[in-house]
């Protein structure tokens, strides 16, 4: 009886033994093989962007992670978010380490702030940092007492960051003060920044060994060896971050505009669909950014002027009245930063001359296209294909007062009955001539 126990016993100490042996492994595996996580971060500071860094720095820390690398390109952005991520970055639990790079990025406005919270920041040659100064909703200072204020607290915070990060205080209240920009030379010779790194692996190498404090304790960097993990932003939230681009929202706008004006005009679902999700899209980027609702109001007259003239015989007048709506509107469609560290938003120069170009280009043809069709009847001009033979009959369909409409021969056609009588809806009606686009029509005897 005594066997089996035995042999339990020692199936369990076996069982013990491997996993202790696999723990064992896996542990020296975690402690010898460093990691590093890349957060890819570009485009305007918003709260996208925000949440985007503070899950990468929490799951990095949660992952073990030696430290965290913000690759940063950004022109500015909301105040809000600033703050979000400079707090995030002053609370990490691992270092942080700002690169602004590629060559040519930057890390104006908001990024400045970014980039003076980490722990250590590099910048590739041939990128800049700087011109934080608060603006105002049009790009323009911000004057008497609310621009002191703003400006105030604006340098307080920025030299709070550089005091605690042991940077150049002096060079930060000019970035506010005197919205100084400086070269990454530069920067990395004023000390704003640790020094300049090419690529990846020169960051690690000049960031390895040094000692910088981690939730109030010193933490020295070991680096050398380490895994880097590129951690980007998923599909969706990389879409949601991708339409506060005002370039972005302003072409899903116009294509869903023209997907449902061409569903009323040709029903077939798909461009209505299309048309909906394009806008639902676009507006999703609005929240982001400083919507003109003038502007807006402009494009959506110029697209009702554009289907008139489809409809209406006004000899391009409707074209050129939307195409000057077009411009005006396209040009106003953002107001100006909302924040004081919001960079200007609005529709580049030569997006907005290719849709405007391209939109009067259509109506162009659309009106020679209808001129020449209505030259095109032999009769004279001012109607459109075949014309009605005398004795074709129809149906009232607004009364004839004595000008109403009629539906003859499949279409509807406005008419006057030629006597001036009265018509009521409903009655039949027979053709005896045309005037143009109206039809000169008679009451029809029911009997016959």
């Amino acid at each position: 009886m005594t066997t089996p126990h035995r042999t339990v016993s020692w199936t369990r100490l076996a069982f013990a033994v491997v996993a202790a042996a696999w723990l064992l492994a896996a542990s020296g595996v975690a402690a010898g093989g460093r990691q590093v996580v890349l957060l890819p971060t570009t485009g305007v500071v918003d709260d996208v962007m925000a949440g985007y860094l503070e899950g990468g720095i929490a799951s990095a820390a949660a992952d073990g992670a030696s430290a965290v690398i913000i690759k940063l390109d950004t022109p500015g952005g909301s105040l809000d978010a600033t703050q979000r991520i400079v707090g995030t970055i002053l609370d990490a639990p691992i270092p942080v380490i700002v690169w602004v790079a590629p060559a040519g990025g930057r890390a104006a406005s908001a990024g400045t702030f970014i980039t003076l919270a980490a722990n250590v920041a590099f910048m590739a040659p041939g990128t800049s940092i700087g011109a934080a100064s608060p603006v105002g909703s049009g790009g323009e200072d911000i004057g008497g007492t609310l621009g002191t204020k703003v400006k105030n607290d604006a340098i307080a915070k920025i030299t709070s960051i550089a005091e605690t990060r042991g940077r150049n205080v002096e060079w930060a209240v000019q970035a506010v003060r005197d919205a100084r920009s400086s070269s990454a030379a530069e920067a990395a010779g004023l000390r704003v920044v640790d020094g300049l790194a090419s690529t990846l692996d020169e960051v690690l190498a000049k960031a390895a060994g040094r000692t910088v404090t981690v939730a109030g304790a010193p933490v020295t960097l070991d680096l050398a060896g380490a895994d880097v993990r590129e951690a980007g932003m998923n599909p969706f939230v990389g879409l949601l971050h991708l339409l506060s681009d005002p370039d972005i929202a302003f072409i899903l706008l116009l294509l869903g505009a023209y997907g449902l004006l061409f569903e009323f005009h040709t029903t077939n679902f798909v461009t209505g669909i299309l048309g909906g999700i394009a806008l639902i899209l676009a507006f999703t980027g609005f929240g982001s950014l400083p919507l003109n609702i003038a502007g807006l109001a402009l494009i959506g007259v110029a697209l009702l002027l554009f289907v008139l003239e489809t409809a209406i015989t006004s000899h391009g007048l409707l074209a050129i009245g939307g195409a000057i709506c077009f411009a005006l509107g396209t040009s106003a469609l953002y107001t100006g930063p909302v924040d004081p560290f919001e960079p200007v938003a609005r529709v580049a120069p030569a997006l907005l001359l290719v849709t405007t170009g391209t939109t009067v280009a259509f109506m162009v043809l659309i009106v020679v296209a209808a001129a020449r069709s209505r030259r095109a009847y032999p009769g004279g001009p001012g109607i459109v294909g075949s014309p009605l033979a005398a004795g074709s009959t129809g149906i009232v369909r607004r009364p004839l007062a004595p000008v109403g409409s009629v539906h003859v021969g499949g279409e509807e056609w406005t008419a006057r009955s030629s006597d001036g009588r009265p018509v009521e809806r409903g009655a039949a009606v027979r053709v005896i001539g045309t005037e143009g686009l109206t039809l000169l029509v008679t009451p029809v005897d029911p009997a016959s």
